[in-house]
């Protein structure tokens, strides 16, 4: 006899909201399975692997940025590390266990979101660190807050906003991977910027990765880019590349301290990052959605709201605790489809290594040991994947005329302070909080055209994949050769002579 729940109308359906009230509380029997104490150590630290690239990448990105622009001192970054991993830890046992109405009770890990990352380091270099921890514990509330609504609101973020958003997001991160490339601040200092050293390092690291992706197995292909990661740490020892001096001096064992860096409220720091979360709740909500297939668990808009919810706690907590915004980790769902291990008490496991990794102050040295070269080498990686999953998400789009605007209008317009960060050095201090974020731009922009292009009169119709005349050029629907003139173009399996208007020379 199966023990598979069974599934409401939608929940059958791959990530379709259940609008069944049963479903609130319907569940796998697996999710709630638990496998033993040392299955749940091993599976969990499988987890932590699979995540911890992506855990310790956002607080070294940023706070590498923030370096950078001589704003905090780089002895400061291993506290970032340490506080990000605490905070996960503690997000990811809410999350998977659940407290009251926060927490979505499935086997979800939590972490710091790229998404959030420029727009950070841009509130950051402009009015310091306090009001980084101002904007992002307001942004926590307002995702508290704003998660039973936004669960019904989903139909405004289709695919075409989503994906747009993940492409820019990707987009906007590479100028970032390209300074680590060539040896960050440090190389700059000396001269090394660029050498062939430093390039080669950031090449063979990424090569690494791919001959890891190509051609190892499974579950070592699920952890490539931290062992890129290890792999080039190690090479660049003996090259003297590595400073084992933070190493050395720091503790074994440590507490984060709250609010290092104070607090400050800026308004336009924390209306950019409300508008961040916004794409930080589609984010969250598409793995919930994909957890919840992986599980054949149905998902309701109050399981969304219930993890949105754990999302805001997490994130305020982490303002206090000297760390970022928090989402799902989609790598994750892939560990579980390797393993088939749907226990939710798995993840909150893997919470606990993760809070003890957080304690633990000279790990964290050592993650902030890496050096830039190696950094850029699996930026490009991380970052190209955050882009290349924004196209996935829009290859289920149907791109008409219109909505090749939506798509394009915004990326163009996130790219600007990208590739120009001096464009708008001249407005208002407020304006240029919003304005350097390409993120923020861009998915503010993505929204309005997708409002203006695709709601009332103008929302698609059964017709909406058929180009228009004007259209052509770009490939109709049987070809680029259009000889009536019908916008479709040409179909080699019906066209015959008398199909086209022929020249009467007779006249």
């Amino acid at each position: 006899m199966s023990t598979e729940p069974a599934p409401s109308p939608a929940s059958g359906q791959p990530g379709v909201v259940s609008t069944d009230p049963a479903d609130n509380t319907a569940m796998h029997p697996d999710v709630n399975a638990n496998p033993g104490f040392w299955q749940l150590l091993i599976l969990g630290f499988q987890h932590v692997l699979a995540c911890y690239a992506g855990a310790v990448a956002v607080p070294l990105f940023v706070g590498s940025a923030l370096v950078q622009a001589g704003k905090m001192d780089p002895s400061y970054i291993p506290h970032l590390i340490t506080a990000d991993l605490l905070v996960a830890g503690i997000a990811t046992i809410v999350q998977s266990i659940g407290v009251w109405r926060f927490g979505v009770r499935l086997p979800l890990i939590q972490g710091c979101t790229f998404s959030a990352a420029i727009p950070m380091v841009t509130i950051g270099s402009q009015y310091g660190l306090g009001a980084i921890y101002g904007a992002v514990i307001c942004s926590g509330l307002f995702i508290i807050l704003f998660a039973p609504l936004f669960s019904r609101l989903l139909h405004f973020f289709p695919p075409l906003v989503t994906g747009t958003v993940l492409l820019i997001i990707g987009l906007t991160l590479m100028p970032v991977a390209a300074d680590w490339v060539g040896g960050s601040s440090a190389a700059k200092a000396n001269g090394s910027f660029g050498s062939g050293l430093n390039i080669g390092i950031a090449v063979g690291v990424l090569m690494f990765i791919l001959i890891i992706e190509r051609f190892g197995p499974g579950w070592l292909a699920r952890v490539s880019v931290l062992v890129g990661m290890i792999a080039g740490f190690l090479v660049c020892i003996p090259l003297g590349m590595v400073n084992f001096d933070g190493i050395e001096k720091a503790n074994w064992v440590g507490v984060t301290r709250p609010l290092v860096f104070g607090l400050e409220f800026q308004p336009a720091a924390i209306i950019a990052m409300c508008i961040v979360s916004l794409v930080t709740m589609v984010e969250a909500t598409g793995d919930v959605l994909a957890i919840g297939e992986a599980t054949q668990t149905p998902i309701t808009k109050r399981r969304i709201a219930d993890a949105l919810r754990a999302d805001g706690f997490a994130t305020v907590l982490g303002g206090f605790m000297n760390t970022f915004q928090y989402t799902a980790f989609a790598q994750n769902i892939g560990v579980l489809s390797i393993t088939g291990v749907k226990s939710r008490y798995v993840t909150a496991s893997a919470g606990g290594i993760l809070i003890v990794l957080g304690l633990l102050p000279k790990a964290a040295e050592v993650i902030a040991a890496i050096p830039a070269p190696v950094l850029g080498g699996a930026g490009i990686a991380l970052f190209g994947t955050v882009a290349a999953s924004g196209v996935r998400t829009l290859s289920k789009v149907t791109f008409t005329n219109t909505n090749i605007w939506v798509v394009a209008v915004p990326t163009a317009l996130a790219l600007l302070p990208a590739v120009s960060p001096t464009l708008f050095s001249t407005m208002p201090a407020a304006l240029q909080t919003f304005l350097s974020s390409g993120i923020c731009i861009g998915a503010v922009a993505a929204i309005i055209l997708n409002l203006l292009f695709n709601t009332g009169r103008n929302a698609p119709t059964e017709q909406a994949g058929k180009p228009a005349a004007h259209d052509a050029p770009r490939g109709g629907e049987f070809g680029v050769e259009d000889a009536n003139d019908d916008g479709k173009g040409d179909d080699p399996h019906q066209l015959h002579e008398d199909a086209i208007p022929q020249r009467d020379d007779t006249q």
